[in-house]
């Protein structure tokens, strides 16, 4: 969904905290496999950046340098894959027991700002966007780690009584937002406003 007043990408998790399936929390890493493995198969790193996290990234840098458009139907697709990356994330890291739907879902929302085709963005900003970001990597990479953390806290009590503590929720959450933010910014390339460092 996009807003003519984002500036950034927004993260939208339904977080479930209480009456949590202690069984299917506690076997979730093996549960998410097989919608991890769906997803995986859109990665394509290795074909020269067409793809990266899911994402369309070369056709859209060179559709937004030459003719100074967002081809619609790339950023469809971009959007969608950024929310099934996160509806699988919202499930691998505990925050909710919906398995995570292949399809849109209500629950977890990913909201973009309004490009207006393309229109809002500057020509030449994607090619350099990647560069920019490298710190914001870094500091994901931190924010990562301490999710992981917290997740293992949350598994072992989550299996225990069936119950998400609250307190995990502003990191693991946090954390799902930063990427979304910077993967917005550096790859999917909906937005020219450099991402916040902070969860």
């Amino acid at each position: 969904m996009t807003d003519s007043n984002r500036t950034q990408v927004e993260t939208i998790i339904d977080v479930q905290l209480n009456n949590r399936n202690r069984k299917t929390a506690f076997f979730r890493w093996i549960l998410v496999m097989p919608v991890a493995i769906f997803a995986s198969t859109f990665f394509q790193v290795a074909h020269w950046g067409l793809q990266m996290g899911g994402v369309i990234v070369l056709p859209v840098v060179l559709s937004l340098l030459i003719r100074g458009i967002y081809p619609s139907y790339a950023f469809s697709f971009n959007i969608a894959m950024m929310e099934l990356n996160t509806r699988i994330a919202a499930y691998a890291l505990l925050l909710t027991d919906d398995f995570p739907s292949i399809e849109a879902n209500p629950k977890v929302v990913v909201l973009v700002p309004d490009i207006d085709g393309g229109a809002k963005l500057h020509k030449a900003l994607p090619i350099i966007k990647w560069i920019l970001a490298i710190p914001l990597y870094i500091v994901g990479v931190l924010y990562t780690l301490a999710t992981a953390v917290v997740t293992v806290i949350a598994w072992v009590v989550v299996s225990a009584n069936g119950t998400y503590p609250a307190w995990a929720v502003e990191i693991t959450v946090g954390t799902i937002s930063y990427w979304n933010r910077v993967i917005g910014y550096s790859a999917a390339l909906v937005t020219d406003k450099y991402p916040k460092f902070s969860l």
